[in-house]
C-alpha cells in the first residue's frame, strides 16, 4: 500500500528498501542538482547536505508534501569515493578498498508538509579482505560497480566483506531504522 510521501530518488535499491518495510512511495521523482563537492568540506557534512538540496529541490516542485531526500557515499582515508568512470578508475578503487577499512555514510533528509527538515547520517565500518589482481579484475569486468560509489555490497562484493559494523540496508543506500523513525515523524504512517 501506498504512504503519503514522495521519493527523491530514482534509485531502484531505494524503492526495494523502502518497500521491504512497507513504506511504497506515492511518488519517485529524482531530483537534478549540483553533487560537486565544496573546498575543505568533510565527507560527512557532504553527505548530508546532498540528502538535504535532493530533498529540498523536489520539495520546491511538490509543496505541502512530504519527501524523503537520501546520499550514500564510500570515504577511504577522509576522501569521499565518486562514481567510476571506467574500469581503470574501478581498479584504482578496489586496489584502494583491498585489505583495508573503509566507511559508508547514508544520509537521508525528511521535510514534512510544513517544510520543517530532519536530517540523520548512517556510519558504516566495513573491513575488506586483500583482494587478489583476479578478484579485481573480475569484479572490475563484471560491471556491477557501474552508477554507484564504489561498489555494490550486495552482489559479489559481499563476498570480501570481512566485517561489517552499522546498517546494512544504509550500505545499499537508504538506513531503515533511520528512515522509517523520520517518515513517520513527519506524520507518515
Amino acid at each position: 500500500m501506498q504512504k503519503d510521501f514522495i521519493l527523491a530518488s530514482s534509485s531502484p535499491q531505494r524503492k526495494m528498501l523502502l518497500e521491504q518495510i512497507g513504506f511504497i512511495p506515492k511518488k519517485i521523482q529524482a531530483a537534478d542538482i549540483d553533487e560537486s563537492e565544496k573546498k575543505f568540506e568533510n565527507p560527512t557534512a557532504y553527505v548530508k547536505r546532498m540528502a538535504l538540496e535532493k530533498a529540498s529541490k523536489v520539495a520546491s516542485l511538490n509543496p505541502e508534501n512530504v519527501v524523503l531526500g537520501s546520499d550514500t557515499v564510500v570515504v577511504v582515508k577522509g576522501k569521499v569515493l565518486h562514481k567510476s568512470i571506467d574500469d581503470t578508475e574501478q581498479t584504482k578503487v578496489m586496489n584502494m578498498l583491498s585489505g583495508k577499512s573503509h566507511r559508508v555514510l547514508s544520509a537521508i533528509c525528511v521535510i514534512d508538509k510544513n517544510g520543517k527538515t530532519s536530517v540523520r547520517v548512517s556510519t558504516t565500518k566495513i573491513q575488506m579482505k586483500h583482494l587478489t589482481s583476479r578478484e579485481i579484475s573480475d569484479y572490475v569486468a563484471s560491471k556491477e560497480w557501474v552508477g554507484c560509489s564504489g561498489y555494490k555490497i550486495e552482489g559479489l562484493l559481499a563476498g570480501f566483506v570481512i566485517q561489517m559494523i552499522g546498517s546494512y540496508s544504509g550500505v545499499i543506500g537508504l538506513p531503515l531504522f533511520e528512515t522509517r523513525n523520520l517518515l513517520i515523524s513527519a506524520g507518515v504512517k
